[in-house]
């Protein structure tokens, strides 16, 4: 029987927080944890009240163990929610979209890791936006070690934020860092004492939730249009973008009002 809470979605005034909730087992993904994902990014899709997101896990251990590799053992696999794909291809790459579906939001997500985040885990923590992490988690991609290689987009998102020589260090060892070590890599943006991180969490995402939304959203497409596009046609798209997002329409008002100050 699917467990229908296994992540939980809250939402509270603009700020919807995704809490993956299966702490008995180091909220590992299984197929409940996924389906939910899909479940949980199409609700905020669709909800226009929602200005900024945060994901973190369940309990005080991990954000996430990753696959939980009871359900490989037993001979489960994740793949198994798209019964009606065809086997391999298409079942493997319709996962990877339920994490896509995370990075294209049109609303800005902030990662929250409070303790391991390991494998899928960490793979989904790639497509958030801006990613904090208590100072007692501990990310690795141990895939390797187990015959895989990453499979769920970490071979091409890693690269890409700390650049092709750590990408490749930490895919090719399956090799634990901490979280000092992960923000000298870049892996991360902030790291903070484990009781304070939802509250910094909450503290940004708040501060994001205020400035008005369209242009919000329109700054997020740009500044991730900047990591697949080239830049002359990255500036062509900025400028369509801020067109069309009412940038610098109230900037006279504003200058009057810093000006006042």
């Amino acid at each position: 029987m699917a467990n229908q809470d296994a992540v939980r979605l809250d939402i509270e005034d603009t700020i919807a927080t995704v809490l993956l909730n299966r702490p008995e087992a180091l909220n590992a993904f299984n197929q409940d944890v996924f389906l939910g994902l899909h479940q949980t990014a199409q609700a905020i899709k669709e909800n226009p009240e929602v200005r900024v997101v945060i994901m973190t896990g369940a309990g005080d251990r991990a954000f996430s163990a990753g696959l939980d590799l009871k359900m490989v053992a037993s001979g489960g696999g994740p793949t198994g929610i798209f019964s009606s794909y065809r086997q391999g291809y298409d079942s493997l790459y319709g996962l990877k979209m339920i994490f896509t579906m995370y990075e294209e939001l049109a609303v800005p997500v902030i990662a929250a890791i409070n303790g391991y985040c390991l494998g899928a885990a960490f793979e989904l923590t790639l497509c958030c936006d801006i990613r904090l992490a208590c100072d007692t988690a501990l990310f690795a991609l141990p895939e390797i070690q187990l015959g895989v290689i990453p499979d769920l987009g970490s071979t091409q998102r890693l690269p890409r934020i700390v650049g092709p020589g750590i990408a490749k260090e930490l895919i090719l060892t399956g090799r634990r860092i901490d979280a000092a070590e992960a923000l000298r890599v870049r892996l991360v943006d902030h790291v903070y004492a484990k009781d304070q991180l939802m509250v910094e969490a909450k503290k940004l995402a708040e501060e994001i939730a205020k400035i008005n939304p369209r242009l919000i959203q329109g700054a997020k497409r740009t500044t991730t249009l900047a990591l697949s596009t080239p830049l002359d046609v990255g500036l062509r798209m900025e400028t369509d973008i801020c067109i069309s997002s009412g940038s610098g329409t109230g900037m006279g008002e504003a200058a009057q009002e810093f000006v006042k100050k």
